[in-house]
């Protein structure tokens, strides 16, 4: 592919520049020599990307891209569509990964006869990874000799990163470009998908043989192939995803997954086993019409009216009922069961109506009365899409001949556990290692190893206020067999107690005592003094402090401290995103760092100390790191909390506020001014978390005491 018939958007331009997006509509008018579009719309131009490096280089905005941003933008750019290219890539990474040898001597070959030797080596690696009637078609033609600088390229990127990090990128990129033509299922949330199921795997009358993990796994709704991925130890793996390109990607993404053609295990997923993907609609053809699987994992379509209810009526999978036009969701369940051998488990997400609806009562009774559906777990709002609502994981057991009925029904609510930290929903905020901790420990101790097994669990341990309990399934057969967790626990104690609201109004008084003797003192009013500004980008050009961005990605060994913890003034709460790129390091919190805000418009910074230390930076923040011989951090988090400053510093041209931390000012003072304005700004500090102390406090007490009253715990005198 000629180089310059790469193209680049402005949301690539940024990114290439490390820059927002309004950044580059600025370069747009106030510079006549920037590159002139070569495409896309009016709304949505792109440019040439080698004018656009060559801009950026000029103006000093950019040293290099990096090699991965090269092969992304080839990728994005490609004639064929994003999608083919990611999939000829994929397909030249299972091949650099399991024969090297073969694909370096066919890159020494001019481009032209490289495409023209290509297919018969792609073709060989596919079948033997993926079987001879796969869903990933083998590269050829024009459209490889169009894609073979992007594979070149793609390879480069291999010998840096490994084949799987290198095409995770490229997947995750496109994914994150197109989020509203996928339905993804957040990492977090599959692993504890697989755990839940390998759990019941090791419990009584889980799979016969299963040890450490499911053997056969099947994922009837595959999708991006994130629930399979998640699957750990040696598995076989099957999938079936209705649209054909998503199909191949996932094919790809579990092939490059697994563990090399030396038989050495990847760092996490499944080791090498045989993995099958078929394209198709599952309800109505489908692939594994005879597979009995250990396990079975699903993030099924929600509110689907056309899923084939009229032609599947008969249909013999409808073994507990026949599912409502708008019941799909119940369909899902009962594939699932029926694609399960005895005693296998089935872990789907569900959206909460399905669990009350009148129209699936039915259902859920047989259900229930046939001992299928073991446990509701409720997740916190914005575990998945849509992020706006409490989802719900579903587990079953395919019951066995034989056995009695299991008598309860496992209800968790993870949103209200103890171990989620306050306010910790909404997407980018769920503490993922308290929903986990929460949900497996419920689940093991219903599964209890001394359980018979007849299918009976002890469910004693199980039973938490407010967190999770064991109902008997008698209590769950009235007329609307609502499963709703909420609905069947019992609330905890008002406020911990009589006793423990005593201790939250002791300590809610030292706080207010504590408030009034850090109260500001009136000042005496005088005149403005002229002073001279700078400004953050000023700063920063200089090398007096350092500006970053955050992203939220790490190695997982540290939290990472999110827009909520800063406006909240708590602990940081969140877990990483991602895994940043093998050049960078994660973006890690030093103490006398200041953070912002970037979206919202409001006055908010925080100045990091010991105990915040150490945590990764979250998106949506700026790290300002000042050089402590020329600034001071308690000085410059003062002045950047002006009401006026960042009113000038804010843009207000989308719905969202966005604070550009470079236009920010400060004044030049020296070193022993600034601390004497700093130790002022220190004491405020100290007072704003007193009272947003007091008031959690306040509303803790004040709820307890409606709760206490309302349940007869606390006396009215």
């Amino acid at each position: 592919m000629p180089e310059n018939s790469t193209e680049v958007t402005a949301a690539g331009i940024a990114r290439l520049a490390g820059v927002g997006r309004a950044a580059v509509s600025n370069w747009r008018r106030r510079h006549a020599d920037f590159p002139r579009p070569v495409g896309g719309t009016d709304t949505s131009p792109s440019f040439s990307l080698p004018e656009v490096e060559r801009w950026l280089r000029d103006q000093g905005k950019l040293a290099e891209v990096p090699l991965r941003e090269r092969v992304w933008q080839r990728l994005a750019g490609h004639p064929a569509g994003a999608v083919t290219a990611l999939i000829h890539a994929g397909c030249a990474l299972l091949l650099v990964r399991d024969r090297p040898t073969a694909w370096l001597e066919i890159t020494a070959v001019s481009d032209a006869r490289m495409a023209e030797i290509l297919p018969v080596a792609l073709d060989e690696v596919l079948t033997a990874r993926l079987g001879a009637a796969r869903v990933v078609p083998t590269p050829a033609g024009p459209d490889l000799l169009t894609s073979v600088p992007l594979l070149r390229a793609t390879a480069e990127l291999a010998a840096e990163t490994g084949a799987r990090r290198a095409f995770e990128f490229l997947v995750d990129r496109q994914l994150d470009a197109n989020p509203r033509q996928y339905t993804l299922t957040p990492p977090d949330l599959a692993a504890l998908m697989a755990a839940l199921a390998e759990q019941d795997a090791r419990q009584p009358g889980g799979p016969a043989g299963a040890q450490a993990a499911a053997r056969t796994v099947l994922d009837p709704a595959a999708g991006t192939g994130a629930l399979l991925r998640a699957v750990g130890g040696p598995a076989t793996l099957y999938g079936q995803e209705a649209d054909a390109d998503l199909a191949a990607l996932t094919a790809l993404r579990l092939a490059l997954h697994s563990e090399n053609a030396s038989g050495t295990p990847s760092s996490s997923g499944a080791a090498r086993g045989t993995i099958t993907v078929r394209t198709g609609d599952t309800l109505r053809a489908d692939a594994f019409p005879q597979l009995a699987a250990d396990a079975v994992l699903c993030h099924p379509p929600f509110n689907e009216r056309n899923w084939g209810h009229e032609e599947l009526a008969y249909d013999p999978r409808w073994e507990y009922g026949f599912p409502a036009r708008t019941e799909s969701e119940l369909a899902w369940v009962q594939h699932a069961l029926s694609r399960l051998r005895e005693g296998g488990t089935a872990v789907l997400l569900m959206p909460p109506a399905a669990a009350s609806r009148r129209s699936g009562r039915r259902i859920r009774a047989d259900l229930l009365r046939r001992g299928a559906l073991r446990a509701v777990i409720a997740l916190p709002a914005g575990a998945a899409p849509p992020y706006g609502i409490p989802l719900h994981l579903w587990v079953l057991r395919k019951p066995g001949t034989g056995r009695r009925p299991a008598p309860e029904l496992l209800v968790v609510d993870t949103a209200e556990s103890p171990e989620t930290a306050p306010g910790a929903v909404g997407r980018d905020r769920i503490d993922w290692p308290a929903v986990r901790t929460t949900a497996l420990g419920a689940w093991t101790a219903f599964c209890h190893p001394g359980a018979p097994d007849d299918g009976q669990t002890a469910h004693a341990p199980a039973d938490r206020p407010g967190v999770s309990r064991a109902v008997p399934v008698i209590e769950l057969l009235d007329d609307d067999v609502d499963l709703a967790p909420a609905r069947h626990l019992p609330p905890p104690a008002a406020g911990g107690g009589a006793a423990e609201l005593g201790r939250v109004a002791g300590r809610l008084d030292e706080t207010l005592k504590l408030a009034a003797r850090l109260a500001p003192e009136p000042a005496a009013p005088r005149e403005p003094s002229g002073r001279t500004l700078t400004t953050v980008g000023e700063l920063a050009r200089s090398g007096v402090l350092r500006l970053r961005t955050g992203s939220g990605t790490g190695d997982g060994r540290a939290p990472v401290l999110t827009e909520h913890d800063v406006l909240t003034g708590t602990a940081p709460s969140g877990t990483p995103s991602g895994t940043p790129a093998p050049e960078e390091e994660p973006l890690l919190l030093e103490p006398g760092d200041v953070v912002v805000p970037v979206l919202g418009g409001g006055t908010v910074t925080r100045v990091v100390d010991d105990a915040t230390a150490g945590a990764v930076l979250g998106r949506n923040l700026q790290l300002l790191r000042p050089d402590p011989a020329a600034l001071d951090s308690w000085f410059l988090a003062g002045f950047l909390r002006g009401t006026a400053n960042n009113r000038q510093a804010s843009s207000y041209a989308s719905t969202a506020t966005r604070l550009d931390a470079r236009r920010l000012q400060l004044p030049r003072l020296p070193l022993a001014e600034q601390r004497g304005y700093g130790e002022r700004f220190r004491e405020l500090a100290a007072f704003e978390d007193a009272l947003r102390t007091a008031g959690r406090l306040g509303g803790q007490l004040l709820q307890g005491m409606y709760d206490g009253l309302t349940d007869g715990t606390v006396a009215p005198e």
